[in-house]
């Protein structure tokens, strides 16, 4: 009977002992399982969170990028403002004032404007303004080709007066110079050069006027220039 009951405790413990240890598997099996559970939406949530900031950063750094070109369009459109207003200056120096008449701006002719009776023969030089509104002030430098050499004109010493020149208009002045009536070939003329007054460009004129010059004996220029503005009809035309 002993023999018995001792069998019975040992089955009895051997149940319990096995119903304990599948306790256990099942409570490492649940706690697996929790910890995996648990786990996957941590990762989940970490590589969701580094997308959204991966794309935030980078994304904000490009839209950033992106801004600074539509600067560059604002600079541009600067550049073609400023463009703008300086070609509205045009014949206008830096401070606002009409700027001085240019050899190249200029059409220079000349003509014979000699009237009978008169002492001297005359030929009237004119510059016309082919651009823009200019300021022209003083006298010409006026030298005959010869067949001598370059004859420089005098100065008639009257003062001259200054005059913007617009476009299109015409200022004028004499050369006046001897007859030659010695009977004699005298100084043969063969061309008329003109510079603008404040200018150092030459322009190369046709001469209109007589074809000689007397020669002088005492060495003095024979020929003398008045200043812009003193022959045709005033400063300008």
């Amino acid at each position: 009977m002993y023999g018995n009951r001792r069998k019975a405790f040992l089955v009895s413990a051997v149940l319990v002992g096995g119903a304990l240890l599948m306790t256990a598997c099942q409570d490492g099996d649940a706690d697996a399982a929790q910890g995996s559970t648990s786990a996957a939406p941590a990762g989940q949530t970490d590589t969701a969170t580094g997308g959204e900031q991966g794309s935030d950063q980078s994304g904000g750094k490009d839209t950033a990028t992106d801004s600074g070109s539509g600067t560059g369009g604002q600079d541009a459109a600067s550049v073609s403002v400023s463009v703008s207003d300086s070609g509205s200056g045009s014949g206008s120096s830096a401070s606002g004032k009409v700027a001085k008449c240019r050899t190249d701006g200029l059409d220079i002719t000349a003509t014979d404007n000699t009237i009978g009776g008169d002492p001297d023969l005359t030929v009237v030089v004119a510059m016309k303004n082919t651009g823009a509104d200019c300021a022209m002030s003083g006298y010409a430098g006026v030298d005959l080709k010869t067949n001598a050499g370059p004859l420089s004109a005098t100065r008639t010493g009257q003062k001259p007066v200054s005059f913007t020149l617009k476009t299109g208009e015409s200022t004028f002045f004499p050369i006046n110079y001897p007859a030659n009536d010695t009977g004699g070939s005298g100084i043969r003329i063969t061309g008329l050069l003109v510079t603008p007054p404040n200018e150092t460009k030459t322009a190369t004129v046709q001469w209109p006027g007589a074809a000689s010059l007397p020669i002088s004996e005492n060495g003095s220029t024979p020929v003398k220039i008045g200043p812009l503005g003193s022959a045709g009809q005033g400063g300008a035309q």
